[in-house]
């Protein structure tokens, strides 16, 4: 294919809907009436011989449900059928080893969604510098904000244009991510230079050639005060709810004030890091960053009762800074957004990066004296600097001597170019 072939490109673009409470009412059902329909069809699933299990049959129940079921008729069919594909989608996934076997959702934990499968029903709109308008079935029009320029009205056509959205509600309201396809150039390589990250949690990134980025705390002084203020006030309220008794509907809206407060850490949180990553994808041709295994970086230290672990609630403390970072979706961002400029992303074995001297490749006992200092004990080296840049040089070094890592088996394979010696020879 020629480099001045346009591909194709598919991407989510998220915005906030400004709903009236008559609308947010309707909304909660049909999410509510999805959920229940998944729950439906994964119990008639079980019932089922594993020979009637198929996508007709299937269709012909879900029918059936919406006409005998009044609850489920507030769910466009459009939206029904979109369930029943995710669905055999999922069953699909656990076939193939990608995903665990679906299950019944929860009303609690399950975020509540709705698909909208078909762009030509959203009738999309810009009517204001920050306001776009929506058709959204059985709903009505509603206002969304305008933050990103879409392809609609003369701007679409076959291979620019919205093919569907999905409607998603957090602790900050509802919201509709649309799916976009656009026909794009195909990007030019990379002219930029080579860099190595390491990823902490005092520096969040630090790269191999001195920079750094950072940020600050995700609440203001005052919102902190407002959440501890809230989560003492909902620990206050639970303490007096006896054994059983049902949640009274104070103590939901003081869960729902401390969710909303978290939930606005978590998009500045987010982003921050597409900004970052934007940044470092525009500027580098070659990423390279660790290979982390973060699920077994986050374990418990609790133990058993046979064998309690030690310094527990540092651990703890220690988890919930890894999460608050999240490095695997720092990671996912730079993988595509250095694929749009031009670049590329490699992992490298992350063990001993750290450890390793980055001038003259021996590790040696007590070179790390702090977290940001590094001081080699290497008699013929000595040198010394900052603890974070020199893992991110290690983690440049180790892919520039060709060591990579190439996935095979669920395990990481290292390969080395042909007459270069290990790091620690030179």
């Amino acid at each position: 294919m020629s480099r001045d072939t346009p591909v194709k490109r598919q991407f989510g673009h998220r915005a906030r809907l400004a709903l009236s409470p008559s609308e947010v009412s309707k909304t909660d059902d049909q999410a509510h009436a999805a959920r229940t329909l998944w729950n439906l069809l994964h119990a008639w699933w079980q019932m089922m011989p594993k020979q009637e299990r198929t996508l007709q049959h299937a269709d012909a129940a879900i029918r059936r449900a919406r006409k005998d079921i009044d609850f489920l008729a507030v769910l466009p069919a459009q939206a029904a059928q979109a369930v029943l594909k995710t669905y055999f989608r999922a069953w699909k996934n656990c076939w193939e080893h990608r995903a665990d076997a679906p299950n019944f959702k929860s009303r609690i934990r399950t975020v509540m969604s709705v698909d909208i499968p078909q762009g030509r029903d959203l009738n999309i709109v810009r009517v204001h510098r920050r306001w776009g308008m929506v058709n959204i079935p059985r709903v009505g029009r509603v206002r969304f904000r305008w933050t990103k320029d879409l392809p609609v009205g003369k701007h679409a056509n076959a291979e620019n244009r919205v093919t569907g959205a999905r409607l998603v509600k957090d602790a900050l309201g509802w919201h509709i991510a649309f799916r976009v396809q656009t026909l794009q150039a195909r990007p030019e390589p990379h002219q930029g230079p080579d860099i190595g990250i390491d990823v902490g949690i005092t520096v969040p990134i630090a790269c191999s050639d001195g920079e750094t980025y950072e940020h600050g705390e995700w609440l203001t002084n005052k919102e902190k005060t407002r959440l501890l203020h809230l989560e003492q006030r909902a620990a206050q309220r639970k303490q007096h709810r006896k054994p059983g008794e049902r949640t009274s509907g104070r103590l939901h809206r003081t869960y729902d004030r401390i969710a909303g407060l978290r939930a606005k850490a978590k998009r500045r949180a987010l982003d921050w890091q597409h900004k970052t990553t934007t940044a470092i994808a525009r500027t580098y041709a070659t990423v390279v960053v660790e290979a982390l295994t973060i699920p077994n970086m986050v374990k418990s230290a609790r133990g058993t009762i046979e064998a309690p672990g030690k310094n527990v609630a540092q651990k703890s403390g220690l988890n919930r800074s890894i999460s608050r970072e999240a490095w695997g979706r720092t990671v996912t961002l730079l993988t595509y957004k250095t694929a749009r400029y031009g670049g590329t992303l490699h992992q490298v074995p992350a063990p001993h990066t750290s450890r390793r001297c980055s001038a003259c490749g021996f590790i040696t006992p007590g070179s790390r004296e702090s977290q940001a200092v590094f001081v080699c004990k290497n008699p013929d080296c000595g040198w010394s600097g900052n603890a974070d840049h020199n893992a991110a040089r290690n983690v440049l070094h180790l892919y520039r001597t060709g060591l990579a890592l190439v996935p095979a088996a669920g395990r990481a394979v290292v390969r080395r170019a042909q007459r270069v010696k290990p790091a620690a020879a030179r």
